[in-house]
């Protein structure tokens, strides 16, 4: 695979080429948690975290870490109903925290919970007013509003992992699946939006598993997010590139971006519409080349260092992505319209 990015998005979405050495797949999460919780097959360990009066909206925050749990096999109940606002994230992470900030923002006393591949980080995530658990532990619970953030990199069933997300839906609310705009076929510069076909089938392996996973979501009724390359200021393609200083793929790529808190802010709207299956695109409607992104962090004199050049002159040509019709039917606009005024503010 060509060392191509179009730069990194839910950490793995909007990549069109994965460069060799790059993955940004992080996925962290803030969630809150205040009800009491009964773990019936646990030795459990209260973490406790409070907060300062200093900041009455911050949650307090009563966790169970499932670490060292006998046989992994983790069952849990909870003694009382989960919320009509509640929400889970699967796979937490960078864009997973911004989602679940906002989300307590808008639905105050709502509770939200993040599912986990290890405990590395619930000591963190519980500090951030998380309930973590982790994806082998049971419960008897579902969940009104779910969003999957998961990247595919850690998973050799990455359709089957999304397939179980869903079960953890209680069929109201919205299930909302962060996918890559990688899907659409288009690769010579052209312009694209919602309706633009989808690559084929077998052309390759990565949009035919993010394609795979997309069918599972619409099957169970759900939402798919396809999102372009995510950003902020000290992550996405530019931070890549300028920390690299030259690059061996072409300038006149085209790039389409989204500010990670633009991508957390289209997802909750799409989550409150409480709509069922249906596909949404989330760019920033302002599509660049590679040397017009990093002429920009050059010409910002926001970061310490300068990009030198890109090299390559034969690898693939990008797409320029419009969700017009995403924006008239969910109601939602950017707060960064564009990198460029992005870049203004810092």
């Amino acid at each position: 695979m060509s060392s191509i990015i179009n730069l990194c998005c839910i950490d793995f979405v909007g990549i069109s080429q994965k460069p060799k050495n790059l993955y940004s797949a992080c996925y962290s999460t803030s969630l809150s948690f205040s009800r009491k919780f009964d773990f019936t097959f646990l030795r459990p360990t209260r973490l406790t975290a409070s907060f300062s009066m200093d900041n009455p909206t911050a949650p307090r925050v009563n966790a169970f870490s499932t670490v060292g749990a006998p046989n992994n096999e983790l069952e849990a109940s909870s003694t009382q109903k989960v919320g009509a606002n509640d929400l889970l994230i699967v796979g937490p992470g960078v864009l997973g925290r911004i989602v679940a900030e906002q989300w307590r923002k808008e639905n105050p006393g709502s509770q939200i919970y993040g599912q986990t591949l290890t405990s590395d980080h619930h000591d963190e995530l519980v500090k951030l007013g998380i309930n973590p658990s982790l994806k082998e532990t049971q419960v008897t619970h579902k969940f009104p509003y779910v969003i999957f953030c998961a990247p595919p990199s850690r998973s050799p069933d990455y359709p089957g992992e999304v397939r179980e997300a869903t079960l953890k839906w209680d069929g109201e609310g919205c299930f909302m699946f962060t996918s890559s705009s990688a899907p659409y076929d288009c690769s010579d510069n052209g312009f694209c939006d919602e309706d633009t076909p989808d690559v084929p089938i077998g052309r390759s392996a990565r949009t035919d598993k993010l394609l795979e996973s997309e069918k599972v979501v619409m099957e169970a009724g759900g939402c798919v997010v396809r999102l372009a390359g995510l950003y902020k200021v000290d992550r996405g393609a530019h931070s890549y590139w300028l920390e690299k200083g030259t690059s061996d793929i072409r300038p006149d790529h085209i790039l389409n971006l989204i500010h990670y808190e633009d991508a957390a802010s289209l997802s909750i709207a799409i989550l409150k519409k409480k709509l069922h299956g249906r596909i949404f695109l989330g760019c920033d409607n302002h599509p660049l080349s590679r040397q017009e992104v990093m002429d920009l962090v050059n010409r910002s004199g926001k970061y310490g260092k300068k990009f030198e050049a890109f090299t390559g002159t034969s690898d693939p040509l990008g797409k320029k992505l419009n969700n017009s019709k995403t924006r008239a039917e969910v109601g939602w606009e950017p707060k960064y319209p564009s990198f460029a005024q992005f870049l203004e503010t810092l």
